[in-house]
């Protein structure tokens, strides 16, 4: 197991886990048709690979207008906040089909898990899904949780979108998180890198799909914006980083990079490369143990970054 940059082998079964890729490739959102109906299969596909875990969940508003789910479980803390954002290429998910995902991070961190259904593309393209991160933020700090008691964390676009909401804040000159924990985050929207084609075969993200995913999410903006592309942002002052990506990833080039990048701005940051593990393998921790293992190193580091915030 890794402690800092680094790779992380758990020995899960190859057939395994090449038999739940094939799976996820045949759902891979297609560059076309109804929007709803892409959103509805997707949804469908994370749900199936997550089972009820019981936790306590409460629909809330925050700023009025920007809808959020409240996930705490028996272990869960009030002390202990994580502000989580979803996957889905910025213009599919929910925090319906990331519920046993953020359950298990609340388990493993003791905390509770304020989960934001932030709008999504093409009907609300960029900025918008940045503002609804930070103004739920800020939300949650008018609520009376001090920044130093939240984590900020997100998966896939929802990673993005935790760092862009770093920069966002640290741009308004608010309060910074006491960290952020990014699971496989899109860090440059211009899709750079060998590992974009050269792991084609490995991932369930194709070339095609991240094409998609800058045209509709950026409509026309220019993908190197560090709000959009946080690789090419100013990192110097943000709280530490703890950052997740598996080895057989098309972005994991790109994530690479940035670590470097954050590395060389002199961010505390720690990164664990899962052999083998392709995009938001996290999510199907259910089926994939590699995705307990991560978990549990994300709650271990929760934990950590908020006793020392005690």
């Amino acid at each position: 197991m890794s402690s800092g940059s680094g790779q992380v082998t758990t020995g899960m079964d190859a057939l395994s886990t090449s038999g739940l890729l094939d799976i996820l490739k045949h759902h891979t959102p297609p560059g076309h048709g109804s929007i709803q109906a892409i959103r509805k299969d997707f949804s469908m596909l994370y749900c199936s690979f997550q089972h009820d875990r019981h936790a306590h969940q409460q629909p809330i508003l925050l700023s009025g207008t920007i809808p959020a789910c409240w996930i705490s479980a028996l272990q869960s803390r009030p002390d202990r906040t994580v502000i989580f954002f979803h996957g889905g290429g910025f213009s599919l998910g929910s925090t319906a089909d990331h519920l046993g995902l953020c359950t298990r991070i609340a388990e493993e961190a003791e905390a509770q898990v304020i989960s934001i259904d932030y709008r999504l593309a093409p009907e609300h393209p960029f900025p918008i899904a940045i503002e609804d991160c930070i103004n739920a933020y800020l939300s949650l700090i008018g609520k009376g949780i001090p920044a130093k008691r939240i984590i900020l964390a997100g998966i896939s676009a929802g990673g993005t979108l935790a760092l862009s909401t770093l920069l966002r804040a640290r741009e308004r000159d608010l309060p910074l998180p006491a960290a952020a924990v990014c699971m496989s985050p899109a860090v440059d929207m211009n899709f750079r890198g060998n590992s974009i084609y050269a792991n084609q075969e490995t991932d369930w993200v194709t070339p095609g799909r991240l094409e998609y995913i800058r045209e509709v999410y950026l409509n026309g903006h220019n993908p190197s914006d560090p709000l959009a592309s946080p690789i090419f942002a100013d990192l110097s002052g943000l709280p530490p980083l703890y950052i997740q990506a598996g080895g057989n990833e098309v972005l994991i080039d790109g994530i690479q990079a940035f670590v470097a990048r954050a590395e060389d701005a002199k961010i505390e940051v720690q990164f664990d490369c899962y052999d083998g593990m392709f995009h938001c393998w996290q999510v199907f921790a259910d089926v994939v143990q590699e995705g307990v293992v991560a978990i549990t190193r994300i709650g271990e580091y929760i934990q950590s970054r908020l006793i020392q915030n005690s």
